[in-house]
This record gives C-alpha cells, sequence and structure tokens, in this order.
C-alpha cells in the first residue's frame, strides 16, 4: 500500500502527467456529456471553447488568476456575439474585423497577460466564424464558448489549489536545465583544437545558448513576483526566489570571461590544463542538469563527489604551472582567477539544498523589479509607444488586420467552402517576424496534410460516435502537450479534431480536402503579408539594437565599478542593470541570427554583424567577470583607473571617441608596482587584467559598431520612402 501511495505521489510531481490528465477531463467532458444529453452538436463549441482557454491559459496568483478568467470569458462573450451580429453585414463585419483585431494585438503592449486574453479572443472570432450557422439563436454559440472555456478554467483552478507552486518549480528546473546547455557550451571554448572559425561559431552558439537562459530568466521572475505579491510568506515561494537568486549568479561567474580564449587555445595547446578546465566546466554543466531533475522530482539534490578530486588536480595543475614559471605570469593569473570563479559556481551548487545558506541569502535585497501597469498614465505611456511602425507589435497588429481582412474579401466572393479556415490558418501562421512565420508555414502544410490523412482513415475506420469522441480526446490533449514542441505533430492532431467535430454534423468527409485547399490559401496570405507589409527587413534597425545594447553594458560596467568604491551588493539596482545588459545581449544574438533567412540581406553586412555578435558577447564576459569578483578595494590608484577606464569605454562606445592612451599607461603602471610587491593585491590584478582585456577589444568593438550604424541611415531613407 505504502509502495502504491509512493508511486501514485510520485505522478502528481511530473507536471507533463497531471497536465496531459487535466486535458483528459476537459475533452472528455466537453465530447461525453452532450453526447449522453443527446445534444451533440454542442460537442464543436464546447470543444473550442477549451482550446481557446487553454490557449489563453496563464500562469498567475489565485486573485490574479480569477480576474484573468473573468475578463477572458467576457472578452470570449462579446467577441461571439459580435461575430454572430455583423455576420449577415459584409460591410460592417469587414470594418469591425480590422478594428478589433487592431485593438486586441495593441492590447498585448500592456503586459503578458493581456497579451494572451486578446489572443484567446481572436481564436474565438475566428471559432465563432466557422460555427455560426450551427445555432439559430444569438447567445448559443457564445454561450456555449464561454461554458467550454469556464469548464477548463474550473479544471485549471483546481489543478492550481493543489498544486500552487509548480508552473515556478517547473520554470525554476527549466532555468537550471537551460543554466547547463549554457556550461556545456562554454565549455567548447576550452577545445584546444579550435580555429578561428569554430572559435565563432562556439561563441555564436554560446550567445545563442545565453538568449535562451536569458528569457528564462525572465519568465522565472514573472512566475516569482506574481507570487510574491500573492503570499510574501510562502516558504516553497521563498525558497524559489533564492533558487533563482543562486542561478542569476552562477550565470554572471559561469558568463565572465578571465582570458583571450583564442589565445588561451594556442598558448597551452600541448598542456593538460585546458582538458581539466573544460572537464570541471562539463561536470558543472551536469551537475546543473542534475539539479533541474531533483527540482522536478522533488528530491534532494546530492552534489557529485567528482568535484573534489577534479578541482585538486586543477589546482595542481596550476601551481606546476606557476612553478615551471615557463608561462606570462599574467597568463597564470588569469587562469587562477578563473579557478577562483569556477570554485565558487561549485560552492553554490554544494550548497544551494541547505537551510543554512538558504538563510543566509536571504538577508540579501530580494526585491524584483515589477513590470505591472501602475495606472492609467503607464497604460498611455505604453500604447503610445507601439503607435509606430518603428514598433514589432504595431506592425503585427496592422499586418494580420490586412491579411485577415484580405481574407474575408476572398471568402465573400469565392464563396469557398469552409472559407474561414483561411482566417483560421492566416491567424495561427502569423507571427511578428519573417523566420518564425515562414517555418511555420512549411510546418502548417505538412501537418495538415498528415491529420487530413490519418483523418480520413478515423471517420473511415472507426465509424461509431464513441469511437471517434474517444479520439477526439486523444487528439485534443496531443495537441496541447505538442503546440509548443512539434508544431507539424500538434497541427496534425488539432486537424484531426477539426475533422471528428464537423463529423459529428454529418460534414467530416466533406470538410476535409477545403480544409487543406484552405490551409494552403490561408499560408499563401500569411507569407504574402510577411513579405509585403511592413517586412521585418525594412524595419530592422540593427544599430539601435547595438546602440542599446552598448547602452546597457556601460550602465552594467559603471555599476560594478560603483561597488569596488562602496563593497559587493546584489541589491536591487545591480540585478536591473545586469539583467538589462543581458536581456539586450540577447537581442543583440536574436536579431542577428534571424539575418540568414532574410532577403535582400548584405552578406558583407552579415558577416560584420556576426562578428560584432560574438563580440558583443566577449565585452560582456569581461564585465561580468569584473562583477564576478567586485568587492571593495582601497588602492586608490586602481580605483582612479577604474574611473578612467569607465570614462574611455564609455566615449569610445557611446561617443566614437577616440580613447587616450592615459589610461593604458596607468594600468601598466600599476601592474609594475603590484608585480614589485611580494604581498600581491589579488583583487587589483584581476581588475587590472580585466580592463586589459576590455581595452585589447576595444578599437575593434567601437569600429564595428561605427560600421553597423551606416545601416541606420539607408534604412531611414527606405522608412521615408514607404
Amino acid at each position: 500500500m505504502n509502495a502504491w501511495l509512493a508511486r501514485l505521489t510520485q505522478a502528481t510531481y511530473n507536471t507533463t502527467f497531471m497536465y496531459n490528465l487535466r486535458m483528459i477531463i476537459a475533452f472528455a467532458g466537453t465530447a461525453f456529456v452532450p453526447y449522453y444529453l443527446d445534444q451533440q452538436l454542442m460537442t464543436i463549441p464546447l470543444t473550442l471553447g477549451v482550446v481557446a482557454a487553454g490557449l489563453s491559459d496563464i500562469d498567475d496568483r489565485f486573485s490574479v488568476r480569477i480576474m484573468n478568467q473573468i475578463y477572458t470569458y467576457i472578452g470570449f462573450f462579446i467577441t461571439a456575439v459580435s461575430i454572430y451580429v455583423l455576420f449577415p453585414h459584409p460591410v460592417l463585419f469587414a470594418i469591425g474585423l480590422i478594428v478589433s483585431c487592431l485593438g486586441w494585438i495593441l492590447l498585448g503592449s500592456l503586459g503578458r497577460r493581456y497579451a494572451t486574453i486578446s489572443y484567446g479572443c481572436l481564436v474565438i472570432a475566428v471559432y465563432s466564424m466557422l460555427g455560426v450557422e450551427l445555432f439559430d439563436n444569438w447567445y448559443t454559440q457564445a454561450g456555449l464558448l464561454v461554458i467550454g472555456a469556464i469548464w477548463y478554467g474550473l479544471l485549471s483552478t483546481i489543478s492550481f489549489l493543489l498544486f500552487p507552486v509548480r508552473q515556478v518549480q517547473d520554470k525554476l528546473a527549466q532555468s537550471y536545465s537551460s543554466l547547463g546547455d549554457f556550461l556545456f557550451a562554454k565549455s567548447n571554448l576550452f577545445d584546444v583544437d579550435m580555429t578561428p572559425e569554430s572559435y565563432q561559431q562556439s561563441m555564436i552558439e554560446l550567445s545563442l545558448e545565453n538568449g535562451k537562459l536569458i528569457g528564462i530568466f525572465n519568465d522565472m521572475k514573472t512566475a516569482l513576483l506574481t507570487r510574491l505579491k500573492g503570499d510574501r510568506g510562502q516558504k516553497d515561494t521563498r525558497r524559489s526566489l533564492q533558487y533563482y537568486f543562486v542561478a542569476q549568479d552562477i550565470h554572471e561567474r559561469a558568463d565572465s570571461a578571465h582570458i583571450d580564449y583564442q589565445k588561451l587555445t594556442r598558448i597551452f595547446e600541448h598542456s593538460d590544463i585546458l582538458f581539466r578546465f573544460q572537464r570541471v566546466l562539463s561536470i558543472q554543466g551536469k551537475a546543473c542538469k542534475d539539479l533541474s531533475i531533483s527540482i522536478l522530482q522533488r528530491k534532494p539534490y546530492h552534489h557529485n563527489k567528482r568535484f573534489k578530486h577534479a578541482f585538486h588536480n586543477l589546482k595542481l595543475s596550476l601551481e606546476k604551472l606557476r612553478q615551471e614559471q615557463q608561462y606570462d605570469e599574467v597568463w597564470v593569473n588569469s587562469l587562477f582567477s578563473l579557478y577562483q570563479n569556477l570554485k565558487a559556481i561549485d560552492a553554490q551548487l554544494r550548497n544551494v539544498e541547505t537551510e543554512r545558506y538558504i538563510d543566509k541569502q536571504a538577508i540579501i535585497e530580494s526585491r524584483l523589479k515589477d513590470d505591472d501597469l501602475k495606472g492609467w498614465d503607464d497604460i498611455v505611456v505604453r500604447f503610445k509607444q507601439h503607435l509606430s511602425p518603428e514598433s514589432v507589435l504595431f506592425r503585427h497588429a496592422v499586418r494580420l488586420s490586412i491579411v485577415l481582412f484580405v481574407g474575408y474579401i476572398f471568402v465573400q466572393t469565392t464563396d469557398i467552402t469552409y472559407g474561414y479556415w483561411i482566417l483560421l490558418t492566416a491567424l495561427f501562421v502569423s507571427q511578428p517576424n519573417f523566420n518564425a512565420t515562414k517555418r511555420r508555414l512549411y510546418l502548417r502544410i505538412v501537418g495538415t496534410l498528415v491529420g487530413i490523412t490519418v483523418g480520413y482513415a478515423i471517420l473511415y475506420f472507426v465509424p461509431s460516435v464513441e469511437g471517434q469522441l474517444l479520439l477526439l480526446i486523444l487528439s485534443g490533449v496531443l495537441f496541447f502537450e505538442l503546440r509548443s514542441k512539434q508544431y507539424a505533430q500538434a497541427t496534425a492532431f488539432i486537424t484531426i479534431l477539426a475533422l471528428i467535430n464537423f463529423n459529428l454534423d454529418g460534414m467530416g468527409f466533406a470538410a476535409a480536402i477545403p480544409r487543406m485547399i484552405d490551409t494552403l490559401i490561408g499560408c499563401a496570405l500569411a507569407w504574402l503579408g510577411v513579405s509585403f507589409i511592413f517586412p521585418d527587413w525594412k524595419f530592422r534597425r540593427l544599430p539601435r539594437t547595438i546602440s542599446r545594447s552598448i547602452q546597457a553594458q556601460c550602465n552594467y560596467l559603471a555599476e560594478v565599478v560603483e561597488q569596488y568604491k562602496s563593497g559587493r551588493n546584489n541589491g536591487l539596482n545591480y540585478r536591473i542593470v545586469r539583467r538589462a545588459a543581458h536581456n539586450t545581449d540577447a537581442d543583440v544574438a536574436s536579431l542577428i541570427s534571424t539575418l540568414a533567412t532574410e532577403p535582400d540581406f548584405d552578406p558583407a553586412q552579415k558577416a560584420l554583424a556576426f562578428e560584432f555578435l560574438c563580440l558583443n558577447h566577449t565585452f560582456i564576459s569581461y564585465i561580468a567577470a569584473l562583477g564576478a569578483h567586485r568587492d571593495k578595494i582601497s588602492d586608490q590608484q586602481v580605483l582612479n583607473l577604474l574611473d578612467k577606464a569607465l570614462e574611455d569605454i564609455q566615449g569610445a562606445l557611446l561617443r566614437d571617441e577616440v580613447p587616450d592612451l592615459s589610461s593604458q599607461n596607468m594600468l601598466q603602471e600599476i601592474r609594475q608596482r603590484l608585480s614589485q610587491n611580494n604581498d600581491d593585491d589579488q583583487k587589483s590584478l584581476i581588475v587590472l587584467q580585466q580592463l586589459s582585456l576590455m581595452f585589447s577589444v576595444l578599437n575593434q568593438f567601437s569600429q564595428l559598431k561605427q560600421n553597423l550604424s551606416h545601416e541606420h541611415d539607408q534604412a531611414s531613407t527606405e522608412l521615408a520612402s514607404l
């Protein structure tokens, strides 16, 4: 009995299992309740209501979750009724379609919760078009859609009450898993067989992994913030907050660069030291993966015993390098700094489970920056920020509105069978950027073709209503399980669900071929829209993104410099500037990584962009290393050097000034003084080394930024001609 209860408890820890169980219950209710009431037609809007509500579900604390659901149900009902009322009047319907689409998408400028609700309302709008003739009364379809959404919301709320911190723990586990991927990518920089080409590729991969990790950190912060607002005393939430801070600290240390990796591999290519550093980083990546699994399974994390042996041998190798005096002392000191940084990561991982550590860390300023709305003035400001073609959200709103309008005109003029699937396809496929839309086009077509083929077979070989309802449930569950992982497979299952739904009205076989045709037309409209209506490459503004990243890095460096004067402080302001620097670095990586998929982009400019991507992440890594070792120092000459270096770096990167040699001269003077002192100040040496690394790439970094900024004038000319 105890073993059975243990297995049951373990099953409840499996988020995927519990989520799929919830979806099984949701679709079973919409499928079999109408069946037993002999009102089979009701299954269609009830099931679509569940789908729309599932797409609109958002994690939040209990009180806000209830308000979100109320807003969602009201939006669903008003949208569905508006479709019914305006449907007989094509001109009014077309106007309403454009206005509502613009309004719903721009509502997303107010925040994630509003963007999710507005997307659900857009989905309900098209679903209502598909079923507008199924029922006679204006309120019937709208009411059933909302009932389906309420049914899903009830199950979602019960799940939340049973497992209130499940979403936070899942995101926390995802954070450590992604942190492990980042450490694996970082270990590739210690490859002794590295070539200039492989180095650039490794840096690009590291930068992209960093971007993914930063996105997950941002989601984690949002989930924590809403929980902390709801219950600041909840132990599990507080513990998750400390885990989050530990992950951020590990990331800053892991992202640190104490050395030029290309030179490092050339100098130490015949030594075992690089292999040892690479091995430690790899097993630390594995440790983060193990910690992620422990969080998911609610089991204690056990630190790998191999670390002690690995660090012992690494230290012996470092001491041997120093004794041999074969290598420049600067390089050896940098390797020792890297060793200390990895030891600090090891300490974080080793102590993350101990209550004593949690209590110690709780002393740290634990506020998170609140990005929620602050009132009507904040609402107006956020809307105004997006009322321009410069805004990605505005371009997407205008683009999708026009695409849906053209699709509606096409349906009205051709009277094509089940034509509103064209609008549904365009809605699901259209994404804010060209690259994402292009990828979804292919996956949507393949998924629909597979879904129709399988759906035909199901309708033919499973003629019973009961059997089809069971397969409807299975298709719905698999759609939600795969929609964020395998879009083509998810499309296939939602196509099967749609065919079974329409077969309840006796139109399953007749709907299959029209759905394929409508999908192709919808995909074509989406492609034309993203290619010719405010295309991304006319509004890329790479120089602007670069400028924001450089400004954020300078702010980060300024805060680090300040803490060398006042002492280490992990307070809110430091975490804000650090997060901003990494966010903008991730923006640069995301933007540049899409360039290869966009037409009409100069190959030479693209090569410069990827070179800048590598150098941009290298520079923030140098700052991160300086930040990882930040602590109050008393050497006034070093503090003066930090101020002068900050001034030179800001001048070169923000104002395109040519830095003078005074900082480099000061750096050499201090280095000589410290080298003559037997009691070397290790903190000061680390500062000197990191500033040396920054100055070594500063001219190249500044020149790349200036070269890429030439695009700004061309883009402005193109924008003015639109």
